[in-house]
Order: C-alpha cells, then structure tokens, then sequence
C-alpha cells in the first residue's frame, strides 16, 4: 500500500486537533489590555501546543517522504501516534484554565510522552518493513533527540508536583530541541538522489 491516503487522514486529524484547541481561547470580556491577563495562561499553552503539533506534522512528513509503503501494522502504530496527539486540546486546555497548576501540568506531560513512544514505534514498524538499509534506518541513525525527548518528559511529570515551572521548562526546552528542523532524512534522500 502506498504512503498517500495515510498522510491524508494524518494532516486531516492533525489540522482538527489544531483548530480544536484555538477554538479553546475564549474572548476577554473588557476592551483593555488587562482584559488579556486572565486568558494568558491558555494563550501560552495553546502557543505550546501548537508548536508540538507542528513539529509532529513536519516530522511525519519528512518520515513519509521515506517510506515507499505502509502495512496494516504501519496503520494502526500512526492510528496509536494520533490517538496520543488527539489528548492534547484536552490537556493543553486543562492546564492553560488553572494557570499552570501543578496536577494539570503534571497530566499535559503523560500525552506528550506517550506521543513520543508512539512516534518511536511508528518509525520501528517502518523500519521494520522496509528493512534496515532503507532510507529511514539509515537516516534516524542513534535518533539521539528522539531518546532525550520521554527522558525530559518522564522527569517532568513527578516534577510539575514539585514546581510546575520545572516540568514546564522542560516542556519548552523539548520543543525547543525539534524546533530546529530535523533534517536527517531530507539528507539522506539528497545523498540516494545525487549521481
């Protein structure tokens, strides 16, 4: 089976989750800038959420543009990778409404760190039935960042209960580290085309 209807239902449930959480920011009563200050909070969780929506919709993509064919089990691990992004209106909207407390903090960490074992499996199955020479082995490589990421999470979560700043520092910080493009398959998909 090809890779296209996968990526289409992909990009169509990740446009929802998107539009499901913007739909979350209600509007200030009051026409001053102090009318903001009570939405902040969900206007930087919702910014927080969007940005790890958006590394997963690019990094899927760029992990599509190696895989010639999918399987039934290729399906089902991206049908588990969505059902994990799908909990993020909930849990970005739960910790955004009670301004960063430390249970809602703690609980918007176990959807991004199951997301993150689930795009770890998804990329294993692919491997899997492409084989380990094709060019998705060989672009993840060690996969360091894709190590680190549940590291940072797994120590997050318990730490939201001590500080929530803390878990929400490496929240941020995760992102920050797949912010920057992670360009390993566009160079290994160079280096196959080239003469």
């Amino acid at each position: 089976m090809r890779t296209g209807r996968m990526e289409a239902f992909s990009d169509g449930v990740l446009a929802i989750i998107i539009t499901i959480m913007v739909l979350e920011l209600k509007v200030p009563h009051g026409d001053t800038l102090d009318a903001l200050r009570p939405v902040l909070p969900v206007f930087l969780s919702y910014i927080l959420s969007f940005v790890y929506v958006g590394i997963y919709w690019n990094n899927h993509h760029h992990m599509l543009q190696a895989t010639q064919q999918v399987s039934g089990p290729v399906l089902w691990a991206n049908l588990h990778l969505l059902f994990w992004l799908s909990l993020f209106p909930f849990a970005t909207a739960w910790m955004g409404e009670n301004h960063f407390a430390a249970a809602p903090t703690a609980l918007y960490g176990v959807p991004l760190l199951m997301a993150a074992v689930a795009y770890w499996i998804l990329q294993r199955t692919i491997v899997r039935l492409q084989g380990n020479q094709s060019v998705l082995a060989r672009a993840l490589g060690r996969d360091l960042k894709g190590m680190i990421s549940p590291l940072c999470y797994l120590v997050a979560i318990p730490c939201a209960f001590v500080n929530p700043w803390i878990a929400g520092t490496l929240y941020v910080g995760v992102a920050l580290m797949w912010l920057v493009p992670d360009r390993r398959i566009e160079r290994v998909l160079r280096r196959d085309a080239a003469p």
